[in-house]
């Protein structure tokens, strides 16, 4: 099992649908400051349920949500999707290919889904249980101040 695609739309800095496909290996992502690294792993925290706006850098549930700027307009959700390559059926799940998605809207309605179906939060942490994938198992991407 891999991650093979991470979708966002709406989240944080990414205003537009944002796809960003993983080989099996190791991935890097590098760019200047202010670019959205950090959101990318952010979001991943995110669809696999983190809680905390804090753990996300932000101060309430609506932050995940692109905001806007001076020259386009603020969205009303922020969708992220995590497509994993589950063909030696590490998930307990029949399906070779498994997408957890979560949406968030500004009215604080958020909803889940394990393959476009709706599921619960508990749903997906349940899915992921003895596998080592969580929201606690994202590596902190910050650089030390060494």
């Amino acid at each position: 099992m891999y991650l093979k695609r991470l979708e966002m739309h709406g989240f944080k800095s990414f205003a537009d649908k944002t796809i960003l496909e993983f080989m099996p290996g190791i991935t890097t992502v590098i760019g200047p400051n202010g670019s959205g690294k950090s959101n990318i792993s952010d979001a991943i925290r995110w669809v696999l349920g983190e809680q905390s706006m804090k753990s996300l850098r932000g101060a309430k549930s609506e932050d995940v949500i692109f905001a806007g700027t001076q020259n386009r307009k603020s969205l009303g959700f922020a969708e992220v999707s995590l497509v994993f390559d589950n063909q030696d059926s590490k998930l307990p799940i029949e399906y070779s290919e498994v997408t957890v998605t979560r949406k968030l809207f500004r009215s604080g309605e958020s909803e889940y889904y394990i393959n476009k179906t709706p599921c619960r939060l508990k749903d997906i942490i349940e899915l992921f249980m003895d596998t080592g994938i969580g929201k606690d198992r994202i590596f902190n991407n910050r650089a030390r101040q060494d």
